[in-house]
């Protein structure tokens, strides 16, 4: 607090999966760490995320990001199994491999074309097109209008939920987490960054933007950009039903429960988390196209909540320029990230460099006259 009060060594803005995932990340290098979380009136990612940890067609237009998608679902595993250790929360991770389906012979070209791509830039990438037969052998449940499937082994799925509960629980006794404090004023002096909000001003030596939309409004405080966008998704749930699914798919997924997640939809209608009969036509259709059975069960609830999209659709990871020590973390795959978040940049943000490869995800990009689309 202000007045000669404790410094941290870090202070997270943000307690949403990035924030919290790097926290927890800091806390385990040994620094002290404060969590400032603006609570649940904030526009919270982890809400609406679909549980992928997915890595198919991720970064086909960016080898780096690719890599670095690779990399999270390479340590997802380990990552689970220490969080259900201190935790005793088990967050339903599985990687069983995940599917995208195909809904005719051009989307199959399409997509193995795709992947193809990332094999060549890669030259290690695992993936196998499915045609209908071998796909009914893994999906007996499959309608008579898909025609095929890419699989990539690396694909597995968790509860977003569970995963924030778990770093929650995680760095209750190792952070000192401050919820409902929404960031007033920034000011870096004598060495230290300055964090005013409404119950008072902390500081710091090292600062992380980890807000999601947020960050936009935070980041030019401390010398750096956030251009980022609210879109909308939204999520159908149904009852439980029998297991069907033993491997997520990109717009269908069975829960560890027994439900089952209909997703998603893509909208760009600024800060409005409101759900639409419209959207909920075009996710049930197209999910019971893909299995039709999901035509006669019942949908328990719907809701909406905004993803955090850059124009290419990539992280920014970057330190200040004109305020050494801060930095900012923004991204839209919270969930697929969040091993390599606390596992591997939460212990280069310690350090206090931020490791080359991240380079190319400098918010620096944005001011080039072709910004190139990721997948």
């Amino acid at each position: 607090m202000s007045g000669g009060g404790p410094v941290a060594d870090v202070i997270v803005i943000g307690g949403g999966l990035v924030g919290a995932a790097l926290a927890y990340g800091l806390s385990r290098e040994g620094q002290a760490v404060t969590l400032l979380d603006e609570g649940d009136n904030a526009f919270r990612a982890s809400r609406g995320n679909f549980g992928l940890v997915w890595v198919q067609g991720k970064g086909s237009r960016s080898p780096a990001y690719a890599r670095w998608t690779r990399a999270s679902a390479d340590l997802w595993p380990a990552f689970a199994t220490q969080l259900l250790e201190e935790t005793a929360i088990d967050v339903g991770y599985r990687k069983p491999g995940g599917l995208t389906l195909c809904m005719s012979e051009a989307e199959m070209e399409s997509r193995c074309t795709l992947l193809q791509g990332l094999r060549t830039s890669l030259h290690e990438y695992d993936f196998q097109m499915l045609d209908r037969l071998e796909l009914r052998e893994l999906l007996p449940a499959v309608g008579e209008t898909v025609v095929g499937a890419s699989f990539c082994p690396h694909d597995g799925h968790v509860s977003p939920l569970l995963l924030l509960r778990a770093l929650h629980q995680a760095i209750l006794d190792r952070v000192a987490y401050r919820p409902g404090e929404e960031v007033i004023a920034i000011e870096r002096r004598d060495g230290l960054f300055h964090v005013r909000t409404r119950r008072g001003t902390r500081a710091a030596i090292q600062l992380v933007l980890a807000a999601g939309l947020g960050n936009a409004k935070l980041a030019p405080r401390v010398g750096l950009q956030a251009p980022v966008v609210p879109v909308r998704g939204q999520i159908l749930v149904t009852e439980r039903l029998q297991p069907f699914l033993p491997l997520p798919t990109m717009q269908v997924r069975q829960t560890e429960v027994g439900t089952v997640m209909l997703g998603d939809s893509h909208e760009e209608v600024g800060f409005d988390v409101s759900t639409t009969v419209a959207a909920s036509r075009d996710i049930t259709r197209r999910a019971i196209a893909q299995f039709p059975f999901l035509g006669d069960v019942q949908m328990i609830r719907t809701w909406g909540a905004l993803r955090v999209m850059t124009a290419d659709g990539l992280p920014i990871y970057e330190q200040s320029q004109t305020h050494p020590g801060a930095y900012i973390v923004t991204c839209h795959s919270g969930v697929t990230l969040a091993a390599v978040h606390a596992k591997q940049l939460a212990p280069a943000i310690a350090r206090g460099d931020l490791p080359p490869e991240l380079d190319a995800f400098c918010a620096e990009r944005f001011e080039e006259c072709h910004v190139v689309q990721a997948q």
